[in-house]
């Protein structure tokens, strides 16, 4: 079963995917991501978190497919509501996440990564969502959340043509972030996950909300929104101490509400 080795450092949760030797997800590791999310989500002292995956090979290799060899549809069906349930879980979470990727992404590895705010990979990572290439698809948000990401001719080229992308490659076309030497992907998402730290959490939770919304609301909607939340975050004692700390040269004490 797919567990998930969990530390704390100062406001950030770092979570490890753990299943040998690909990391692969089952239905109740997806459960237990989903869970445990709805609980970092819950707790007003976790800002950010970081997921990355055990070892030096894989950050994760998606399902195992021998859930599927009998072809199986109610057992299909379980998988891609637990799929589902725990990426989008991931996408909604109020701070900030990024994805360490430490190795090979393939398939529902790459779209827990998609489901992130920000993705970090190390030079030998390597990225593809294959699922086609054995008459399935991408059904835990990667066509939605890859298209976002590097627009839909590089989306049709790694799903239909069944790309695999490299690390430089991946970056490029704006896949991941950042590129960074082999064992340095975790301490560089966590350096920068110790940023969120100084920002408001509850400006953070809005304006992650308006880019994300961006995907989907025209601007003649997101535009008006923008400045509704603006106005609503007024209301937040965050707002107060984040001015006053500013013009009282010192450090904020946010209370994320």
């Amino acid at each position: 079963m797919t567990q998930l080795i969990e530390r704390i450092e100062g406001h950030t949760a770092i979570l490890t995917i753990s299943n040998s030797p690909a990391n692969t997800w089952t239905q109740q590791g997806l459960y237990n991501l989903r869970n445990k999310i709805l609980e970092l989500d819950a707790d007003p002292e976790i800002y950010a978190l970081v997921l990355t995956g055990e070892g030096d090979k894989f950050f994760s290799a998606g399902a195992d497919l021998k859930l599927f060899a009998d072809g199986d549809k109610g057992n299909a069906a379980t998988m891609a509501m637990a799929f589902g349930e725990a990426f989008e879980t991931l996408s909604a979470f109020r701070g900030v996440s990024i994805a360490a990727i430490n190795g090979y992404a393939m398939g529902g590895g790459l779209e827990v990564a998609l489901a992130c705010d920000i993705r970090i990979a190390e030079t030998q990572a390597q990225m593809a969502l294959p699922e086609a290439t054995v008459g399935l698809l991408p059904c835990a948000g990667g066509t939605q959340n890859l298209t976002a990401l590097v627009g839909e001719g590089w989306a049709k080229r790694m799903i239909l043509c069944g790309e695999r992308i490299k690390a430089d490659k991946a970056e490029r076309i704006g896949l991941v972030e950042e590129v960074v030497d082999t064992g340095l992907a975790l301490e560089t998402a966590i350096e920068l996950a110790a940023k969120v730290a100084s920002q408001s959490p509850s400006s953070v939770a809005v304006c992650k909300q308006l880019i994300q919304a961006g995907r989907a609301m025209p601007r003649t909607q997101a535009l008006p929104l923008e400045r509704e939340l603006f106005i609503g975050l007024f209301d937040t004692e965050d707002q107060a101490e984040g001015v006053n700390a500013f013009l009282e040269k010192r450090k904020p004490q946010w209370k994320n509400c």
